[in-house]
């Protein structure tokens, strides 16, 4: 089973849940032995994990026929790729597109990251996956996110196979409600043209069946998973004040997370014990607004703001922490609290999350009530026997929630999409 897959993250250069659930995700399905995986991303680093599938940097994809050296080519792009597949992808430049900005190498420049002509990049993308999809042999397309879906509608408008897309979220999660018609009717396209539209939860799925307007009969829900931990997080001793416990939220400081929920319950908390600490790990446009509020709380010295942390600062934060929490206002599944509690730490997640679905051995909430928040913050550091409860039967659950089970689902899928196709 050959795959094309789009995505716009992948480890260790990633900026969310996206690339950390794209990464377990492939692995998982890479378990099977007649998988054949080649990812696209808009501009790998080198340094990505390619043992168990194949990376192309869509800033190595020639669109302008540039007559270049072999020795060169391999100065300039033989750290990801083989130069050969240069010269491959060369002989299948579809269009004129001397009139767009491209390289000595004849291809575009990517930033790899959300900059503020995202949406150029976006159609920069899919003009490039063109190229990828008549060079590329596969049976079926799988694009993640909104960001990639123009280019799967291409690849499937070229090659004829069928295009399975991944909802990681939507922008009714990202924006509150408040959403942007251009992102809308970007993922409105993707999935009117999808064969098959896989969401991380029930709450998502529900989203795009009712709010795009999509046939119930072709949206299924796949759950994410969390990856096993590498011996490097696991060697991570925690560091550990007996005299104070550290409570954690981790994630974007955004409107979506709601981190001001997070402020409000942790002053809440301290008029009962001073002896919390609470931690806000991560950036993002409310980050101001958040330290202003722990301020105006009078709370700012038990308050800490890191910053964003990413790879191994991750796992040291999580183990220091006695308590996980994640009150996001719309989670579409949410992967932080698996790795927390995989690193056997008491976890409290918002019942508007995905993950809230398959996850029963941490203490659930709705978002907006800060007072149930502050009380199981509150009981988590003041019971022993919760606290035990909650850590050892936490990290047994998540154990067993593992991507190689959501590979044999992903696949029974492309089976029947494949069967199905055409028909």
């Amino acid at each position: 089973m050959k795959v094309l897959m789009f995505g716009w993250e992948f480890p260790p250069h990633i900026l969310g849940g996206l690339g950390t659930a794209s990464y377990g995700l492939t692995k998982g399905m890479s378990q099977q032995p007649d998988m054949d995986i080649t990812f696209c991303i808009p501009k790998p680093w080198g340094d990505e994990d390619q043992s168990f599938l194949k990376i192309i940097g869509m800033n190595s994809v020639p669109i302008v026929w540039r007559d270049v050296q072999w020795d060169y080519v391999n100065s300039r792009v033989g750290h990801y790729m083989d130069p050969q597949l240069y010269y491959d992808l060369r002989e299948h430049i579809y269009a004129d597109f001397n009139y767009m900005h491209t390289n000595d190498l004849g291809c575009m420049e990517f930033s790899g990251r959300y900059p503020d002509n995202l949406h150029e990049e976006i159609n920069n993308y899919s003009i490039v996956a063109g190229v990828v999809a008549r060079q590329q042999q596969f049976d079926i397309i799988h694009s993640h996110d909104w960001l990639t879906y123009p280019a799967g509608i291409h690849a499937k408008q070229i090659s004829g196979k069928p295009l399975v897309i991944h909802v990681h979220a939507t922008d009714f999660d990202r924006s509150r409600g408040n959403v942007n018609p251009t992102v809308y009717s970007i993922e409105k396209n993707g999935m009117d043209h999808a064969d098959c539209i896989m969401c991380v939860s029930e709450l998502t799925r529900q989203t795009v069946i009712h709010k795009y307007y999509q046939d119930p009969r072709k949206v299924f829900t796949m759950h994410n998973a969390v990856s096993p931990l590498p011996k490097e997080i696991q060697e991570i001793v925690p560091r550990k004040n007996p005299k104070e416990k550290i409570v954690t939220f981790l994630g974007r400081i955004t409107m979506q997370k709601g981190p001001e929920y997070f402020v409000e319950a942790a002053a809440m908390v301290l008029k009962r014990t001073r002896n919390i600490r609470f931690v806000m790990a991560g950036s993002g446009d409310m980050m101001n607004a958040m330290i202003r509020l722990a301020a105006e709380r009078g709370i700012a010295d038990r308050f800490h703001f890191p910053g964003f942390m990413k790879g191994k600062q991750v796992y040291e934060v999580l183990k220091a922490s006695d308590v996980y929490i994640m009150p996001s206002v719309s989670e579409p599944f949410g992967i932080s609290p698996l790795e927390a509690m995989q690193c056997s730490v008491p976890t409290i997640i918002s019942k508007q999350s995905g993950c809230a679905e398959i996850l029963d051995k941490c203490i659930k909430t709705d978002y907006w009530d800060i007072h149930a928040m502050a009380d199981a913050i509150h009981s988590i550091c003041t019971n022993q026997s919760l606290y035990e409860y909650l850590r050892d039967e936490g990290k047994k659950e998540v154990d067993g929630i593992v991507w190689e089970k959501v590979g044999l689902k992903v696949r029974a899928l492309y089976d029947q999409v494949l069967k199905n196709y055409g028909k």
